[in-house]
C-alpha cells in the first residue's frame, strides 16, 4: 500500500504569502491565463508558483484542463483562509503606518454597483480629494453586491464599503453619504408598455411577474412590505435590467440607471408617483479594530466630498 506524505506547513514566510498572493490572483481572474496580465509574470510561472504552492501545502487546490479552471474543495477553503491572512497583513502594515503617522500601502473600497451615474453620489471626487492628500496610497476599488461588500469590511478583505442602507450591524459603523431614486420599470415588449398606468395600484401590480434581488436589501424589503412575490432572481442591477428588457417581468431600477435604456426605448417606468422608493447610502467601516490612518483620511474625503454640496 502507498502512502502519501503531505508537507506541513509550519510558520509562513515571506515566500508562502508571495504564492498565496499568487492564488488569490489566479482565483479571482478565472484561471493562469486570466492572472497572468494582473501579475505580469508569464503563464508558465503562475503555474509553477502554485504548483509550488500546493507542494507546499500538501493539497490539490485547483483543477486545470480542457474544462477549464476550477477549485477543489480544500482549495476553496484555502482561498477564504488566504483572505483572512492577506488582510490581516495587511492590517499589520497599516498599523505599522499608523505609529509611522504616514499614509502608504493600500486601500481596498467596495462600492455597490451602478453608483457612478447618481448625480448625487460623489465618489470621483471623494477620490480625487483622497489621491491629493495621500498620493502614496494604492487605492483598489472594488463593485460587489450588497452582502459581499458588508462581509468584507466585517473580514477586513475591504476596508471602506458604500453600501444603500438596509439593516444594521453592531460591527459596523455608518455615515451616511447620499440618496438614490429606485423607480419600477417595464421593458418595451412588456404587456404594461404600450397602456396607460392611471388605474394602477399595488393590487393590480401583483398580477404580474416580478423580478427582485436575491439578497436582503432595500429591494426586498419593499417588495416583502407591498407583497411583490418574485417569480425571478438577480444579483445586481445588471441582472435586474436583463430580465425587465425581456418584456417578461417588472423591476425597480435607479432612476439614473434606466434613463439610458427611456432613452432608446427599450423600458420606460410604470406610474412613477405611486410605484418608486428612495435608499440612502452609507459608508461602512469596522468599529474595531480602530480604522487605520488611511482608512480613516478617505472617510473624511467621502463626508467632504457629499457635505459639500
Amino acid at each position: 500500500m502507498q502512502v502519501t506524505s503531505r508537507a506541513a506547513l509550519g510558520q509562513v514566510s515571506d515566500m508562502d504569502i508571495r504564492l498565496l498572493r499568487v492564488f488569490k490572483s489566479v482565483v479571482e481572474c478565472g484561471g493562469m491565463a486570466a492572472a497572468e496580465l494582473e501579475l505580469n509574470i508569464g503563464t508558465s510561472t503562475v503555474s509553477r508558483h502554485i504548483k509550488d504552492l500546493e507542494t507546499r501545502l500538501g493539497l490539490t487546490l485547483c483543477r486545470r484542463g480542457r474544462a477549464g479552471f476550477a477549485l477543489t474543495t480544500e482549495g476553496q477553503q484555502i482561498y477564504t483562509e488566504t483572505l483572512r491572512l492577506l488582510a490581516g497583513a495587511d492590517a499589520f502594515r497599516a498599523s505599522v503606518d499608523e505609529i509611522h503617522r504616514r499614509m502608504g500601502g493600500q486601500l481596498n473600497i467596495a462600492v455597490f454597483d451602478k453608483t457612478a451615474s447618481n448625480p448625487q453620489s460623489h465618489l470621483g471626487e471623494a477620490i480625487a480629494l483622497f489621491t491629493e492628500r495621500a498620493p502614496e496610497v494604492n487605492l483598489h476599488l472594488y463593485v460587489a453586491p450588497l452582502n459581499t461588500i458588508e462581509r468584507g469590511v466585517i473580514d477586513g478583505q475591504f476596508q471602506v464599503g458604500v453600501i444603500p442602507g438596509h439593516r444594521s450591524s453592531d460591527t459596523l459603523r455608518y455615515d451616511e453619504l447620499f440618496t438614490e431614486t429606485m423607480l419600477l420599470y417595464c421593458g418595451a415588449r412588456h404587456p404594461l408598455f404600450a397602456t396607460p398606468h392611471d388605474a394602477m395600484d399595488w393590487d393590480a401590480l401583483r398580477a404580474h411577474a416580478f423580478a427582485g434581488l436575491g439578497y436582503h436589501s432595500p429591494n426586498m424589503e419593499i417588495s416583502q412590505q407591498v407583497r411583490l412575490t418574485r417569480s425571478a432572481t438577480g444579483y445586481d442591477q445588471e441582472s435586474i435590467a436583463t430580465l425587465i428588457l425581456s418584456g417578461k417581468y417588472l423591476g425597480f431600477l435607479p432612476d439614473h440607471y434606466a434613463q439610458g435604456f427611456e432613452r432608446t426605448g427599450q423600458m420606460r417606468p410604470v406610474k412613477p408617483e405611486l410605484f418608486h422608493y428612495t435608499c440612502s447610502f452609507f459608508s461602512i467601516v469596522r468599529r474595531s479594530p480602530q480604522a487605520s490612518r488611511v482608512t480613516r483620511a478617505f472617510e473624511e474625503c467621502l463626508a467632504a466630498a457629499h457635505q459639500a454640496r
